[in-house]
């Protein structure tokens, strides 16, 4: 059990870390660009989502580190399909196809990152059908974009005063050293993990859940800031519910990203068939803490409680709509 100073020096390490100062940086790219969250396509959820037809369009793209592409370049190419897959995902989407744009010093050192991402798309199913090649830059530089298809959407906007918050994460992996990835995935059957991708879709067609996010980069506390920010609601975390691998420390799980991470916001009726999807696949899952209304992001312990995000003090990624928050369909 955390004191009351630990956890408020917890809450201070977590708001100065990396993966949150990281999101923090879309704040000025979104208002150079003039995005919001009051556009006809919002910004702030994993995926472009656009309108066509009886469902949605679904776009999105990851760039990777250029340290995180030299020291594991094969890993790096898994996560350029992988990471995409799971952001189609989170929208309650199934993928469609792949590309890529890479950059390299001859094409030895391409050949690498070019095998870890055929072997993520044929393991997931998701086929690459172009992209960009330079094999005459001075360094290794990646990037994916990908499509897919919503037929009922789960977005970053939709969150709600009452709901739980409920974290679903594939523990059956370990660290990817020396970075925060926790590897779940590339010795899993492909059909475990198609199966697992094809939870999020069914959660949003059957209307179980509306809001969801990936737990990205930012690590749970991040992601949970996102997605606060973006549907205006306060969140409180209990950090003694959240699913953890044995042996490891909890400060570098809550800044941990995993293979298979999820959070999502369900209303208490629902949250014993939620977590019933995810936990039928061997995959943890738990309600975590709850959506209040308020503009804060907190972390509790018990009966000691601490702030890592304050949104009325500042913008994280600075997509969150600029009017009062307001029902919106996702039928």
């Amino acid at each position: 059990m955390l004191s009351g100073v630990a956890i408020d020096q917890l809450a201070e390490r977590l708001r100065k870390s990396r993966g949150i100062a990281a999101k923090a940086d879309i704040a000025a790219v979104a208002a150079a660009l003039e995005l919001s969250g009051d556009q006809a396509i919002p910004v702030g959820d994993d995926c472009a989502a656009i309108a066509d037809g009886d469902g949605y369009l679904l776009f999105a793209i990851e760039g990777f580190m250029n340290e995180f592409v030299a020291a594991d370049p094969w890993f790096a190419g898994w996560c350029g399909a992988m990471v995409n897959i799971s952001d189609v995902a989170a929208m309650g989407g199934r993928p469609t196809a792949i590309v890529n744009a890479i950059w390299s010093d001859g094409a030895d050192n391409a050949a690498p990152i070019l095998a870890g991402l055929k072997a993520a798309a044929k393991a997931f199913g998701v086929p690459v059908i172009g992209g960009h090649t330079n094999v005459r830059s001075t360094q290794s530089q990646f990037a994916v974009a990908i499509l897919g298809r919503a037929r009922r959407l789960l977005t970053s906007f939709d969150a709600r005063r009452g709901d739980k918050l409920v974290a679903a994460i594939d523990l059956r992996g370990r660290y990817r050293e020396p970075f925060a990835n926790w590897e779940a995935a590339t010795d899993a059957p492909p059909e475990r993990l198609r199966g697992d991708i094809a939870i999020l879709p069914s959660l949003a067609e059957s209307g179980l859940v509306c809001a969801a996010k990936d737990i990205s980069q930012g690590g749970i506390v991040g992601t949970a800031a996102m997605l606060a920010e973006c549907s205006q609601v306060a969140l409180a975390l209990d950090l003694d519910a959240i699913p953890i691998p044995d042996g490891v420390p909890l400060e570098r799980w809550l800044q941990t990203f995993p293979s298979f991470g999820y959070l999502l916001s369900v209303k208490p009726e629902h949250i014993d068939e939620a977590l019933a999807r995810f936990r039928q696949r061997g995959i943890a899952a738990a309600s975590v803490g709850d959506v209040m209304a308020g503009t804060t992001v907190d972390i509790r312990a018990g009966s000691d409680r601490a702030t890592v995000w304050d949104f009325a003090r500042q913008p994280l990624i600075g997509c969150g709509p600029s009017r009062p928050p307001v029902q919106r369909s996702v039928a």
